[in-house]
């Protein structure tokens, strides 16, 4: 994704006058003043990678000592963050005072450790931990809990979550932050699965084992996103992105066949999409019926 600065554009011959033809003729789109991108481009862009574009406008025109964090922070870890609000670009100056909102621009202060950043693509930004405890503390624990899943599956250490936490200590939102960095795990892979998982919490479930490995007569079966043992019951969340590709239906008959493998190795299994998120009721009842038909073999 290629920005085009004013200080570019100049160099290369271009004038303002120029460059303001050319975002009236449709040519360039103005990502914030004196940034740019061929307009083609900024078409073709989904709104986490539009974020993107406004982040590294953002932090070309703030300069250094400006860093990368919270929701813009997740975008540029490539993390879930299909529950955050991407109107705003968030960076955050390591200090004790002075931060700004606008519309576009939240400019937070706050002391950021040099172990708490990291570089990606020449920009610093707040690291997998730092972001994550920043997220925890500001939104909703179900956001909280996708950004977090997510961010250990792409390699945040548990030991850096602790001592975010601590440097953290005394700021708003941290006992809800506390509460998000228990709950976080690795075995959930997608945010439908983290999604469900709070739900089961919220509403009481025995806590199921994260990504099982089915085995039958020495045979590996499958590995199953949800398992309690104690039930002989599997769920599966259908994302539905298993049935995409050249042949799906031969993609909905191996899924048959491997829930049929399942249950000849002695498992009940379930399955919810994420029309059921919108009201878990209908997955709870569905449990408990197939909790019934585990007890009943």
């Amino acid at each position: 994704m290629e920005i085009l600065t004013r200080a570019q554009a100049h160099r290369d011959g271009t004038s303002d006058a120029q460059l303001q033809r050319a975002v009236r003729r449709g040519e360039l789109h103005r990502i914030s003043a004196g940034i740019y991108m061929h307009a083609d481009h900024f078409r073709e862009l989904d709104a986490g990678a539009r974020h993107r574009c406004a982040v590294l406008a953002a932090a070309e025109t703030c300069g250094p000592g400006a860093i990368v964090s919270h929701a813009s922070a997740a975008i540029m870890h490539g993390l879930d963050c299909g529950g955050l609000r991407l109107d705003t670009v968030h960076l955050t100056r390591s200090r004790c005072s002075g931060g700004r909102k606008s519309q576009t621009l939240h400019l937070h202060p706050a002391v950021v450790p040099p172990e708490e950043v990291a570089l990606i693509d020449g920009v610093a930004t707040t690291s997998l931990a730092r972001t994550f405890v920043d997220l925890a503390r500001t939104t909703p624990f179900e956001t909280a809990v996708v950004i977090g899943d997510c961010a250990l599956r792409r390699g945040m250490r548990r030991e850096n979550v602790d001592a975010s936490l601590d440097h953290a200590r005394g700021r708003l939102g941290m006992s809800r932050a506390r509460v998000a960095a228990t709950f976080i795990e690795p075995g959930a892979e997608s945010p439908g699965e983290s999604i469900s998982r709070v739900r089961m919490r919220d509403d009481g479930w025995p806590m199921p084992t994260l990504q099982h490995e089915i085995r039958h007569g020495g045979r590996f079966i499958g590995r199953v996103d949800f398992f309690w043992k104690e039930h002989g019951v599997v769920g599966e969340f259908d994302g539905m992105v298993k049935y995409r590709g050249d042949n799906p239906g031969r993609a909905v008959e191996r899924e048959k066949l491997r829930e049929d493998a399942i249950r000849d190795a002695g498992f009940e299994v379930f399955r919810w999409v994420w029309a059921d998120l919108r009201d878990f009721e209908r997955v709870r009842e569905r449990f408990e019926r197939t909790c019934l038909r585990g007890a009943a073999r």
